[in-house]
């Protein structure tokens, strides 16, 4: 045996004194179309990161950063001053986190992570302010410009942002990011966890981008729809004093208002046009800030769909209406995981993949689950027209440090409503999963309510569900959704309770093995059929069983696991590399069709 493959084999070298794995950025356990471009992109993501509120002028910072990383090195918690760099420092390729093979590390459980670049502003930006965004960093993030702590973010699932003005210098400027993830369950971290089924991630995960702002800027933006009304709410989080807000079809001006910013403005649409999953129109909107003598100090372009969604009741029975219409939601589970970039998808191409053949597929619904995605995954779902459910990732130890845990937990899920609120295509929230990590079930579903009443909440999917290390919650008993998992199912789903819907908000799970396409584990499933066909016809007979329970018992969600296979499950209709669909999705999408089309039928009833 050599010395290299000796050093291979006990799979350890010597970097800065520590011993830590090899990379092995050029060898991927299982590649995708998109993995090749995403290796060798000088910078990933090059769209820009955030559709509703968007500017002219940015800087993308994605791509090859210095990089210091390990459980050994410096704390990278709450850190006082930046770690020191050396010539020999490692390269990662931001925004894929240091476990994935995209980040050119690929090691477990880094814990402590430094991330360092340069950058100069352009002439151009000359007096103004600049604003840092991080679309996501997991989980507690310090940042430090030119040596200067410059703020900090604690929150693995949501974007922040950071005004550095104060901090930079002509020339060349230098920028490190600590990121410290302990992964240890006591922060939301959904399937990315102690008790979770995947592999850990941490650090920085979504785009990183600089842009220029006036002194008086929008901060943010809040927009709900309301049809009741015909009219579109318009908050504008600013200290400027007015604010002009225009809607637009196409190139054609719907309507305009003006008014003060921080207080809620109203935009007439006349015979709005409805998004829905069969035609998700979205509307263009400008949004104009002027300061007191009527200069403009910013201009963001923004869109936005006219729906509305909430419970009622069709021929007796309790069903969620869109836009005053039973739809019956025929959807999949969406976990998200990639086998080159683990929570990120390798390239926007990828990240559009996944929502693309789930329309292709005759689903009109995505369960997005135990994690949340950038906000062009929003605009994708937007755009196309599908209804998603979003979850809130678990936390695991929910009863250990209860003050501190529990608490992050709340601020984590408010964090990620108000950073999703816009988007057209969520209509429901799911704050717990099958009891995992659940506590005060009822109180926070009722919460919710209150924090967003346009939409629906499901306070516990699947609480017949429960990992046996705990008590189950249970029903909470309130909340829209009577929701129930059963695997393989569909018998056995919920019914509705006179006041709340009923969800089947899992089932299916059956596997079909496809040699050189699985990750190298061993796989398995909650049942396995032997071919392609065989499991065609597996799954059109659950959806027929499916539209029996939606016309008899009430039934009107069901949610297939799942989207793709995801490293050890070979349940997904697509495999875990998305280069084989593992039915055929032309039978899928016919008898999708059916059942939503059976649904659409009770509304003429």
């Amino acid at each position: 045996m050599t010395v290299k493959n000796c050093l291979l084999f006990w799979g350890l070298i010597l970097f800065h004194g520590i011993l830590v794995q090899p990379s092995l950025a050029q060898q991927p356990k299982l590649s995708t179309q998109w993995t090749k471009a995403a290796m060798e992109s000088t910078a990933p993501f090059p769209e820009y990161p955030r559709p509703q509120l968007e500017r002219k002028e940015w800087m993308n910072l994605n791509g090859k950063w210095d990089y210091i990383g390990g459980k050994h090195v410096a704390s990278a918690l709450n850190p006082v001053k930046p770690a020191s760099f050396n010539d020999k420092t490692e390269k990662i390729l931001v925004p894929y986190c240091p476990e994935s093979v995209l980040s050119g590390i690929e090691r477990t459980q880094e814990i402590n992570m430094w991330y360092r670049r340069t950058f100069e502003i352009p002439t151009a930006w000359k007096g103004k302010q600049i604003i840092m965004n991080f679309d996501a960093v997991d989980h507690d993030a310090t940042l430090f410009v030119n040596g200067e702590n410059a703020g900090s973010h604690s929150g693995g699932y949501s974007s922040f942002h950071i005004n550095i003005t104060k901090f930079l210098k002509a020339g060349t400027n230098t920028i490190v990011v600590a990121a410290y993830d302990a992964n240890d369950g006591r922060t939301p971290s959904g399937k990315n966890g102690p008790r979770g089924d995947y592999t850990f991630t941490s650090g920085i995960w979504q785009s990183v981008w600089l842009e220029p702002v006036d002194e008086h800027y929008i901060k943010n933006i809040r927009l709900l729809p309301d049809l009741v009304n015909n009219r579109l709410e318009v908050f504008v989080d600013a200290d400027a004093t007015q604010v002009r807000a225009a809607a637009f079809d196409e190139t054609k001006m719907v309507s305009q208002v003006s008014g003060r910013s921080g207080t809620k403005l109203y935009i007439p649409i006349k015979d709005p046009k409805l998004w829905s999953p069969d035609n998700p129109f979205l509307y263009d909107l400008n949004i104009t800030l002027m300061d007191n003598k009527g200069n403009v100090t910013d201009e963001v372009r923004s869109y936005f769909g006219m729906r509305d969604i909430k419970l009622g009741s069709l021929n007796g029975v309790i069903r969620p209406l869109l836009n005053n219409k039973f739809v019956m939601q025929v959807g999949l589970l969406d976990q998200g995981y990639w086998p080159d970039g683990i929570l990120t998808a390798p390239t926007e191409e990828a990240l559009k993949y996944d929502i693309a053949f789930t329309k292709k597929a005759g689903f009109n619904l995505i369960r997005k689950h135990m994690k949340t995605e950038p906000k062009r995954f929003y605009y994708w779902a937007d755009k196309l027209g599908l209804l998603v459910w979003q979850d809130m990732p678990a936390i695991w130890y929910q009863h250990e440090d209860t003050a501190k845990v529990r608490s992050a937990f709340r601020k984590e899920l408010h964090a990620m409503i108000d950073d999703l609120y816009n988007s057209p295509s969520i209509i429901t929230w799911v704050p717990f999963n099958e009891n995992w990590g659940a506590f005060d079930v009822k109180e926070i579903t009722d919460w919710l309510k209150q924090l967003d009443p346009s939409r629906l909440v499901n306070g516990n999917s699947g609480f017949n569900n429960n990992p046996g290390y705990q008590k189950a919650a249970g029903d909470p008993g309130n909340g829209d959704f009577v929701d129930t998992h059963i695997y393989v199912g569909p018998y056995g789903a919920s019914k509705p309770d006179g006041k709340r819907a009923a969800s089947l908000g899992e089932f299916g799970g059956v596997g079909l093995f496809v040699r050189g396409h699985m990750w190298p584990v061993e796989n398995n499933a909650y049942d396995y059929e032997a071919t392609s066909d065989r499991l065609t016809d597996r799954y059109v007979l659950l959806m027929d069983q499916v539209e029996q329970l939606m016309r008899y018992q009430g039934l009107s969600i069901a949610v297939y696991t799942q989207t793709t296979d995801v490293e050890h499950e070979v349940n997904g209709i697509l495999t875990y590399d998305r280069a084989v669909e593992k039915m055929d999705i032309k039978r899928v999408k016919a008898v999708n069709e059916a059942v939503i089309n059976a649904g659409n039928e009770l509304n003429r009833k």
